[in-house]
């Protein structure tokens, strides 16, 4: 059994309903520029905006670490399914996202696309890798 916030969930439910007998992993990473400052700023911000993107993305978020690092924040959920990761630099109005997921029922460009558009920005870059074995 794994613990996640919110309850628990069986490994054998969650190999079952993953719905392919190969691993999935699609990953969205990319760049967010003119992002709103306060929202790099703040921690309780970030933890509500990748808690939307998990629930966006059909994520289940077993645990998050949150942390300053000067004036910005770093902060990864921990999914049953991989993780999200946001990195901001508020000085620069930046922010980096990363959204990794082994589930086939996950929409992790969904999770993406909450996040840059939760904090607000111009503009950004999205780059899109499917991590899958091949069986």
């Amino acid at each position: 059994m794994v613990s996640m916030i919110g309850g628990s969930y069986e490994a054998e439910e969650f190999t079952k309903n993953l719905g392919s007998p190969t691993v999935v992993g699609r990953e969205v990473y990319g760049n967010l520029y003119g992002c709103e400052p306060q929202k790099l700023r703040s921690l309780e911000t970030l933890e509500d905006i990748v808690r939307g993107a998990a629930e966006k993305g059909k994520m289940r978020i077993l645990d998050i670490k949150k942390w300053k690092i000067g004036d910005g924040v770093s902060i990864i959920a921990i999914i049953l399914e991989s993780h999200i990761a946001v990195h901001t630099w508020p000085e620069y109005n930046f922010a980096t996202v990363d959204v990794y997921s082994c589930g086939a029922h996950t929409e992790p460009r969904s999770a993406f696309e909450y996040i840059v558009n939760a904090l607000g920005a111009e503009k950004y870059t999205i780059n899109e890798a499917d991590r899958s074995s091949e069986f």
